[in-house]
């Protein structure tokens, strides 16, 4: 009964929308008024990021049955958002996103759709884990279409769409979806693993893919962190800042400060509601270099952190959802024509040249590839400029392009960045043919 009244109370006070570009001098300001209900913040946020908009102020108020935030937002070259037919199409985004119930947390399932099967990946990273999974998936003829890959904490985590390559379809026999499950297990089971590896396969749609990475690593507790590891050194510096204080016997208080990058406050809320804590105020503010967020946080049961064991885990969380698409390295951009079995290629070749990706999203549209990766050596450090002319040479110098280095303004070179990897140390290895791997009890 109260859910229905819930539903009542929405569909008398539909979501308001007003998008303002007069009142603020470098930004375009939207606000949003809509009855409340749980995940509506993430919603809301979620779309503005999906439309590419960078939120550089935000102010949230959500106590009691209404909701009510004011985000000011620019597009990625700092303008303010004047198309008018892109602001009549954020209106009615955040419009309808708003009037439906909140996201569903997702399900799997051996359930392909007609455009593309949805593979799911999680285990321990470890040297040229994406160039075998991508060597598996060309074997067993099966063309990456999209895919983001993430790594944080000696986890990896990625969420692959793939068609047949003979049918440009998903992928529909049950018997072939078992065998590429169960190879790709193969490649992720790493010997005394104390966290299981998963793959499962399921419809695509579900859910935003970055949100689902969040979950992924959130189940696989990637906020678990390694102290140390194939001799990489942590930077502290470089660590997110959060403390959480219940400074009122009501709420309990979360600031955090780090480097801002765009999608920051996305990550942040995504944990929150995953963790099924509700914010009910709130402030964002960016600059050229910080971002702090201040979010006044319950629990859905109605209590604030209530024990230094959950606070030290908002806490980790929170850390590893700033940290996981943290940019790190060499930004490398790959724009080409695409054809079977390329992204198992282009792997390969930087696993052969020691590269580690850290991070990766894969795209194919109108029959050409635009793929980023982040890279660093094998230490966490930069890339050698060599090498990187040397990879452009054997894949072509104007279909690689270096697009980012966030080394560039440096660090000390004695100091690492915490990571691992999807890179390789063995150059010799060839992991073109899977055909004969099995599982083993």
């Amino acid at each position: 009964m109260d859910d229905e009244y819930a539903k009542l109370i929405r569909r008398m006070n539909p979501p308001r929308v007003v998008i303002d570009n007069n009142s603020c001098e470098d930004a375009t300001v939207i606000q949003v008024d809509s009855a409340n209900k749980h995940g509506i913040l993430l919603q809301v946020i979620q779309v503005l990021t999906d439309m590419n908009l960078v939120i550089t102020k935000a102010y949230i108020s959500s106590d009691g049955g209404w909701f009510m935030d004011v985000f000011n937002v620019i597009d990625h070259d700092g303008n303010k958002i004047r198309d008018k037919e892109v602001i009549n199409h954020i209106q009615r985004r955040l419009e309808s996103d708003a009037s439906l119930g909140h996201s569903r947390r997702g399900s799997v399932g051996v359930m392909p759709s007609e455009e593309h099967t949805s593979i799911e990946l999680t285990g321990t990273d470890r040297p040229g884990l994406l160039s075998e999974v991508c060597a598996v998936l060309a074997d067993l003829h099966c063309n990456v279409v999209n895919a983001e890959i993430w790594t944080h904490n000696a986890r990896a985590a990625a969420v692959v769409h793939v068609t047949d390559t003979s049918t440009g379809c998903a992928i529909k026999d049950l018997k072939r979806l078992s065998l590429i499950k169960e190879l790709l297990c193969n490649v992720l089971k790493v010997n005394n693993d104390f966290k299981t590896a998963k793959t499962t396969v399921s419809p695509p749609g579900v859910m935003n893919r970055q949100r689902r990475l969040h979950q992924i690593m959130f189940d696989d507790r990637d906020y678990e962190r390694v102290e140390s590891a194939v001799g990489i050194v942590k930077d502290m510096s470089s660590r997110p800042q959060v403390t959480v204080l219940n400074i009122e016997k009501d709420y309990t208080v979360i600031t955090m400060r780090s480097k801002d990058r765009p999608k920051l406050l996305f990550d942040t809320v995504c944990t929150l509601t995953d963790m099924q804590y509700v914010v009910f105020h709130g402030t964002v503010h960016t600059g050229r270099m910080e971002a702090y967020q201040e979010f006044y946080i319950r629990h859905v049961d109605g209590l604030p952190v209530s024990s230094e064991a959950e606070r030290e885990r908002v806490i980790q969380c929170l850390e590893a959802a700033i940290e996981r698409r943290a940019s790190e390295g060499l930004e490398l951009e790959l724009c080409t024509e695409d054809r079977i079995g390329l992204l198992s290629d282009i792997t390969r070749i930087f696993r052969e040249n020691s590269l580690c990706i850290k991070r990766a999203e894969i795209s194919t549209k109108g029959g050409k590839v635009q793929d980023t990766f982040h890279v660093t050596d094998v230490t966490g450090n930069p890339v050698d400029p060599k090498i990187i002319d040397s990879i452009r040479r054997q894949i072509g110098q104007t279909k690689l392009q270096v697009k980012h280095n966030s080394f560039a303004a440096a660090k000390p070179p004695q100091e690492t960045t915490t990571g691992f990897f999807f890179g390789n140390f063995f150059k010799v290895r060839s992991f073109q043919n899977f055909k004969l791997i099995r599982s083993y009890s």
